[in-house]
Order: structure tokens, then sequence, then C-alpha cells
């Protein structure tokens, strides 16, 4: 009887191990079954006739862009054509316009056709990987977001990078380009920056003096985007600062800008200032260090980035 009750319980063993066994290799197949993808063709199902001809400002943006690519880039990357899809009409071809744009098989683009050497062309995936891949594809889904709604028209842009043939979805308006995942990732920047220095004013009762330095950044067609800046103004009598004022600013289109600026002498032989600027496309991300007073880029995109102290002498 012994002997049964243990040959019994071996068999319940076993049969426990068994259906754990099984339960485990059905939750794997449950975790390994692949989610349905939308696709380019889903799209299509949520959009309506739209505008039959592309409006003039959105083909004079494509053309603008075409030449500055084949000024600057010798043809590296080249716009090949264009074709009107429609009008989006349902808030669920919103949601997979969203997914299309951020899924890691679409092409993005980032880089300053200015400096050659920064752009790069690629697939989401190729170009980003591990943390870097999730804030890029939530970069660009909720850049995207704040520009695509409900009524606005689709075209499908064909482009060719050394060789390479990809496409990338445009939406726009009457008034232009809206987003568009390689249009949204290069800039046209001069790294160098802009400066301007007050003109001499002998009748006025203060005398007053300033500096302004600024950096722009434009889109592919040359229209400006983004810029940040600061201004120092120093007021003085003979060769006496008595006060020392400092501004800043920073915008772009579809990205991101930050700009810090502080007084660090008001009175003396001069004035000086600090000043911490930034500005990147929608992949990336600024962060400002109050310790050292200073921005920083993180990520992968275009950016300018500026940290610096300037001295102003009446």
């Amino acid at each position: 009887m012994k002997k049964l009750a243990t040959t019994f319980k071996l068999f319940a063993v076993i049969s426990v191990l068994m259906f754990t066994a099984c339960q485990d290799d059905n939750s794997d197949m449950t975790q390994e079954t692949p989610v349905n993808k939308v696709s380019a063709a889903d799209l299509k199902k949520e959009i309506t006739s739209g505008l039959k001809t592309v409006p003039e400002n959105v083909q004079i943006q494509i053309n603008d862009s075409k030449q500055n690519l084949e000024k600057y880039l010798k043809n590296d990357l080249q716009i090949t054509g264009i074709t009107v899809l429609g009008k989006l009409s349902t808030q669920k071809g919103i949601q997979i316009s969203q997914d299309l744009i951020s899924d890691k098989e679409q092409f993005i683009a980032e880089g300053n056709i200015l400096a050659p050497e920064t752009v790069k062309v690629g697939k989401t995936g190729t170009l980003f990987s591990g943390d870097q891949l999730a804030e890029t594809q939530k970069g660009l889904r909720e850049a995207a977001a704040d520009q695509i709604k409900t009524g606005t028209d689709l075209l499908e842009i064909s482009w060719n990078y050394k060789g390479e043939a990809f496409t990338s979805l445009c939406f726009y308006n009457e008034s232009g380009i809206l987003w568009d995942n390689v249009f949204a990732g290069l800039v046209m920047m001069d790294s160098r920056g802009n400066s301007e220095v007050s003109p001499i004013d002998a009748q006025a009762k203060v005398s007053s003096k300033w500096f302004k330095e600024w950096w722009t950044a434009k889109w592919l067609w040359g229209s400006k985007r983004g810029e940040i800046g600061y201004q120092i103004t120093i007021y003085y009598s003979g060769s006496t600062v008595s006060n020392v004022d400092v501004s800043d600013w920073g915008n772009i289109s579809l990205g991101k800008a930050k700009s810090e600026s502080k007084v660090t002498k008001k009175t003396g032989a001069y004035g000086q200032c600090r000043y911490a600027l930034g500005l990147c496309t929608p992949t990336g991300s600024l962060s400002f260090n109050t310790s050292n007073f200073s921005v920083s880029f993180s990520g992968l995109g275009s950016n300018i980035v500026s940290n610096g102290t300037k001295s102003l002498y009446p």
C-alpha cells in the first residue's frame, strides 16, 4: 500500500510539473506573438480626397529645399518625387500617422546641411538603439502630435540618399509643411553666430552701450526656424560703468530651446554677463545646470549650444 501511495505521489508531482511547463510554454508563446503593425496601406484607408494639387507655398518650400540640398550636400540627399495622398479624415488616421512616424523602420534625418559631416539619414532603429531609440520615438510622436490634426493634407515624398531610395510622409496645409521626418530633423545653421554693437549716440543724456549676439536655425527651404541669443547693455559715465542689464531669448519651431543669462559684474571699469543658450530638433534634449551656469545637449539631433562670458567696456 505504501508503494502504491508513493507511486501515486510521484505521478502527481510529474503531472504538476508537466502542467506548469505547459503553462510556461503557453505564456512564452503569448509573449512572442507579434503585434500587428500598421502600414501606409492602413493609413490610406483613413484618407479622403483633399487638395488635388500641392499648394504654391508647399511647392516653393520643396523646390527651395531641393536647391539647398544640391548646393550643400552635392546630391547626397535628393528629393526625387512627390505624390499627393489626400486629407486625414479620422482620429484613427491621426493615430496611425503617429505610429508610422515613430516606427523604428521609418527613415529620419538629422544634422546641419551647412556642415555635411553632421548629416545622418537612415531608419530610426538603425541610427538609435536602447534608451536613445525610445526617447527618439517619444520625441517624434509628441512633436508630430502637436502638428497633425483632422483635416491635415498629406503627401508622400520620395528620397534618395547615396543610392538608397525611401519615402516619408509629409503633412501640410495651405500655409506650408507642418511635419515630415526628414524636414523636421535637418537644419541650416551657421555655428559662428551673428553679433551687433549699438551705434554711438553723442546726444544721449545717459551714456549707454549694448552688444548683441545670436544664432539662427533655418528650415531646409531657407526661412527662419528658430533663434537663441543674448544682449548686454552697460550704462556709464566717462570710463566708469554704473549699471548693467542683460536679456536672453530662445525659440524654435518643431524642437526645443533654452536660454539663461545673468549679470556677473555690474560696476567698475566694465560690465560683464554670463549666458547659456541651446537649440535642438525634436529628437534631442536640452538641460540647464545651475551650478556651472551652462546648457548641455543630450541624445542625437541637430543642435547649437553656446555657453560663455561677455565683457563690455565703455
